[in-house]
């Protein structure tokens, strides 16, 4: 397929484009600060000749640890608009999840919010890399020659203020990318104990938001109401870029807060959104719901079929489209389509991404499945990863050597070629919009020294759909309290991966093991839900 002559396929011609044909359109809006096409053009300009000021080269990493606004999109595209690859720093994270990002991808330049959402980020860094008082690097983070920090009037001696940065960059500089650049490293959770760095390129990137703008039914200077985290992909491809690429303003805010959402959506006079299950039943179930006056004509939504008839009749977004996707495709590989039926569209019977291959294998035999039979979803085309940065066997086992990507995740595929969605990963727990990998979170427990065994598993929760459940075992003669366990927890790993529960337990033979001695995460769950009465 050629995706030329279907959009712009990198993120600095879909933004000349969205300035010729809108220069005057907002591009972002927040809570406090808004953007028009034209401004957003002048400033990636700007801090495109900083970042060349920097002597920032193609290919390198450049961290970004930044709330919602207009700043970290014009960073994020002047960053890629010279062949850099951006690293968004996930901003919940605590002080050992924010080093290995940055170890993990060797980040040369880190762009950090003094304080976000609450969180002293730059207290954090001091922690981690203590040399930011006098002169880079660390060793704890060889590869960080330079950190800009922003919203601070005495950054410390051995970083650089925002507006320093800035007006060094006193000569233009060309934008040089081509869409075969990597564009993003994602970290996402997997099965593993660490994160992977997903690499996405701009073809990949920016060819997925404007066929997701486009099945949404965004048009020139629409209004998308869009909170999800710019640190995910759904983010930067199917806000950020599904944005740009149709010339629509993204009204946008640091942290999702339902009642907040209503205000804006009504204020501002939204045509769309985009939310999880999660984000959609805060919105619809929310006090203030019955006396707002929204508009909205359509959305993107990541929900079951009786979420998305609600979001269709009480929020009235006729048009509300379902998307089924991974990080490691960019995210979106099928997606309903705003023209389709409401039949279709509610039942979340999803067309593959034009030029996208969808497979159904049977993961016992290998052999392709039948329509109708659910089995897992592989993935081939322009939308998948390059492959996990710096981690080549675990590249290697997700893509095979004719291209598939092995999702782990379950479908079907009608007669009619289109896919239907059946479950995620069968260990991966999703918290709200966060995936969160068991292992890693058995990683931390299994730090703490009464500890011997812990095993994470998700139960029902009514708000955020499922959340972490730790079963631990402790050391012969130890003494620790499930109150002091969770203590010990939280001040080391982000709030959606902490358990919500911790049970003691003085074993797993009699909830069940497997014959190599492995715990059975399926049946562990399933007595976890009813141990805690969550049914």
């Amino acid at each position: 397929m050629d995706l030329a002559r279907l959009c712009p396929l990198t993120t600095e011609d879909a933004l000349l484009r969205a300035v010729a044909l809108a220069p005057d359109v907002e591009a972002i809006v927040a809570p406090e600060d808004r953007v028009i096409f034209a401004q957003l053009a002048d400033q990636v300009a700007r801090i495109r000749a900083a970042l060349a000021a920097a002597g920032v080269q193609r290919g390198e990493r450049i961290g970004i640890c930044l709330g919602n606004g207009p700043r970290w999109v014009a960073l994020f595209l002047a960053i890629g608009s010279i062949g850099a690859v951006a690293v968004p720093v996930n901003t919940r994270f605590k002080a050992d999840e924010l080093a290995y990002a940055l170890r993990q991808s060797r980040v040369r330049l880190l762009f950090l919010g003094a304080r976000v959402l609450k969180v002293d980020f730059l207290a954090m860094l001091r922690g981690i890399c203590a040399a930011i008082e006098t002169a880079l690097p660390d060793p704890a983070l060889p590869d960080l020659a330079r950190v800009v920090v922003l919203d601070e009037d005495a950054p410390p001696r051995g970083t650089t203020g925002w507006d320093a940065f800035l007006a060094a960059g006193t000569t233009p500089a060309a934008a040089t990318c081509t869409p075969g650049d990597t564009l993003l490293i994602q970290y996402t959770s997997g099965t593993t104990s660490f994160p992977k760095g997903v690499m996405l390129t701009h073809r990949s990137m920016c060819a997925n938001g404007f066929v997701s703008g486009g099945r949404m039914g965004l048009r020139i200077a629409d209004r998308f109401h869009s909170a999800r985290p710019f640190f995910h992909v759904a983010g930067t491809t199917l806000s950020i870029l599904s944005c740009l690429q149709h010339a629509a303003t993204l009204v946008t805010m640091d942290r999702f807060e339902a009642g907040e959402a209503l205000r804006l959506m009504e204020a501002e006079r939204c045509t769309h959104f985009s939310g999880n299950d999660t984000m959609a039943l805060m919105l619809l179930n929310h006090p203030d719901r019955a006396q707002r006056r929204l508009v909205l004509r359509g959305a993107w939504a990541a929900a079951s079929p009786a979420i998305v008839r609600r979001i269709i009749d009480e929020l009235g977004a006729r048009d509300c489209v379902v998307g089924y996707g991974l990080s490691e495709a960019s995210p979106n590989v099928a997606q309903s389509c705003w023209w389709e039926s409401e039949d279709v569209r509610v039942s979340a019977r999803m067309r593959p991404q034009p030029g996208v291959e969808v497979r159904i294998r049977d993961s016992e035999s290998g052999r392709d499945c039948a329509p109708g039979e659910a089995g897992e979803i592989l993935v081939r085309g322009w939308s998948v990863m390059q492959g996990y940065f710096d981690k080549p066997s675990e590249t290697a086992a997700a893509l095979d050597a004719q291209g598939w990507l092995s999702t782990g995740d379950i479908g079907r595929l009608g007669i009619d070629g289109r896919l239907e969605f059946a479950g995620r990963a069968k260990e991966i727990i999703r918290v709200g919009g966060e995936n969160v990998a068991p292992a890693e979170v058995e990683d931390i427990l299994h730090r703490h020294p009464a500890i011997r065994q812990a095993v994470v598993v998700g139960v029902p929760d009514p708000r955020l759909m499922e959340v972490p459940c730790a079963f631990v075992v402790l050391n012969d003669g130890a003494q620790a309290s499930e109150a002091d366990l969770l203590a010990w927890a939280r001040d080391r790993m982000a709030g959606f991966k902490l358990p919500r529960y911790l049970r003691l337990v003085d074993g797993f033979e009699d909830i069940g093991m497997t014959a190599s001695a492995k715990v059975q995460r399926k049946p562990l769950a399933a007595h976890a839900a009813k141990l805690l009465g969550l049914g």
